[in-house]
């Protein structure tokens, strides 16, 4: 399996905030052999090399990261530590309720075990446990999380508050959220530095990195044999961990697609913020499938995402996942559109990022090509920060041959609905994309979408939550 690595991306705000300083020069690898390799430097590939210390700690464990550890979507996304209780439904659809309780109590307490595991090991990742707001910024969107909170009923849980209008509208700090609910169990942190933190960790309980080391050819067998542009490295297991760049193998690619997702960053405005009411530090999204997300630093800005979801032919991780204009027009407009009494304040970041989306947007674990020692997880369709601690202990459990519930959890080897193939993939994608956009404006302007916008929309993939 030959690869083509990508050039890098235009660093996030979070990343430029981060001490990269330490960076790992690259080595010549020569002819490298190791018990286990990981092929990704991002919050998966750093949890999965953690989790496999603690289980083998006498296990010669090396990643490499074709940027730098965090370089990927783990330093660029929005920061949000999130559970699977909005996607309590879907989990529903291939779990039974055993396991489906199991895998929402396991990504909820993962939100405190980061936590804790930053305070252990001195990491200030910003680490801020406010809880999230779900709302509804349309009329057509009010109640959108009821079947969720039913499923969750069901399962003997209730993991979100029911907000009044005003309630919501108060702590959002912006009239435009008409209803939500409350989960107060999430976080939110700077992502570049909690990156930086567990590669510290790593490296201090013996893993060993290498940055700026693009993998170019994948050969299986025993070992497996990994090309890199410093040299080869033979490992008895073999990990990918790389997200969204996943896509360049074929089997892959048919179970996910990358979309973008655009963040920009205001100035420090804490006081304004403060006056609007938005001062309990909480994680915020709406309700729409091209969900907006934004959330406060701790110097006093909103970081304001977008899932806007432009595509790439041929799924190729470039500029449009990088700093695609188009998007972060369209994040920028809804920022405003959101936030109208800050519309003097000024923007001082922008860029886009790279999301391995799923048909349901949950994570799918499995062996590539029928391998028994190349194991992959991708798919974390924009929720990474939290679940990825739990896909490290799958991860680590699959490559260390562990039968434990990790191992068998019901992610690994689920049958999944497929992507199609090029063209149709990005040209189908596209008119899904714009209807999406369409239905939405619609929709946020108090009027009926188009009936085609209606119809093509519903075949989008799933989004951040399960909506009724």
């Amino acid at each position: 399996m030959k690869l083509n690595p990508p050039p890098p991306l235009k660093p996030s705000y979070w990343m430029e905030a981060a001490d990269f300083t330490d960076s790992l020069t690259p080595q010549s690898l020569a002819q490298e052999s190791v018990d286990i390799l990981i092929i990704g430097g991002g919050f998966v590939g750093l949890w999965t090399a953690l989790t496999i210390k603690q289980m083998e700690p006498d296990a010669r464990v090396m990643i490499i990261e074709q940027d730098v550890c965090g370089g990927g979507a783990s330093g660029r996304n929005g920061g949000f530590v999130m559970s699977w209780w909005p996607k309590i439904g879907t989990l529903r659809s291939f779990c039974d309720e055993r396991e489906a309780k199991f895998l929402g109590e396991s990504a909820e307490q993962a939100i405190e075990e980061l936590g804790d595991f930053c305070q252990a090991h001195g990491i200030d990742a910003h680490y801020q446990r406010k809880g999230w707001l779900w709302t509804a910024t349309t009329p057509a969107h009010v109640d959108a999380w009821n079947g969720t909170l039913a499923a969750c009923e069901r399962l003997g849980v209730q993991p979100f508050e029911r907000l009044s209008s005003e309630e919501v509208a108060r702590r959002t700090g912006s009239a435009i959220h008409l209803a939500g609910v409350f989960e107060r169990s999430n976080a939110t942190v700077q992502p570049a530095l909690l990156a930086r933190g567990l590669r510290r960790v790593a490296l201090e309980n013996g893993v060993e990195i290498r940055e700026h080391c693009a993998v170019t050819e994948i050969q299986p067998g025993e070992p497996v044999q990994v090309d890199t542009r410093q040299g080869k490295v033979q490992a008895r297991q073999v990990v990918l961990a790389t997200n969204a760049w996943a896509a360049a193998l074929p089997e892959l690619a048919a179970l996910m697609v990358p979309v973008n997702s655009s963040i920009v960053v205001t100035e420090a405005v804490p006081e304004r913020l403060a006056a609007t009411g938005w001062k309990g530090g909480e994680a915020i999204t709406d309700s729409q499938l091209m969900v907006d997300y934004y959330r406060t630093t701790r110097d006093g800005r909103i970081a304001f995402g977008k899932g806007t979801g432009a595509l790439a032919y041929g799924s190729r991780i470039g500029t449009v996942f990088s700093e695609d204009a188009s998007s972060l027009e369209l994040t920028e407009a809804d920022l405003r559109r959101t936030y109208p009494a800050l519309c003097d304040v000024g923007v001082t970041h922008r860029w886009s990022g790279p999301i391995d989306r799923t048909y349901d947007s949950l994570p799918i674990f499995g062996r590539l090509g029928g391998q028994a020692n190349i194991h992959y997880g991708i798919g974390w369709s924009g929720n990474g920060v939290g679940p990825s601690r739990l896909g490290g202990r799958i991860l680590a459990s699959l490559a260390l041959g562990v039968d434990n519930p990790w191992s068998r959890c019901p992610l690994v080897e689920r049958a999944c609905r497929r992507f199609p193939p090029e063209p149709l993939r990005y040209i189908g994608g596209s008119m899904v994309r714009n209807a999406v956009i369409r239905k939405e404006r619609a929709e946020l302007a108090g009027m009926p979408p188009a009936v085609l916008d209606r119809f093509l929309a519903r075949f989008a993939p799933a989004g951040l939550e399960d909506k009724s």
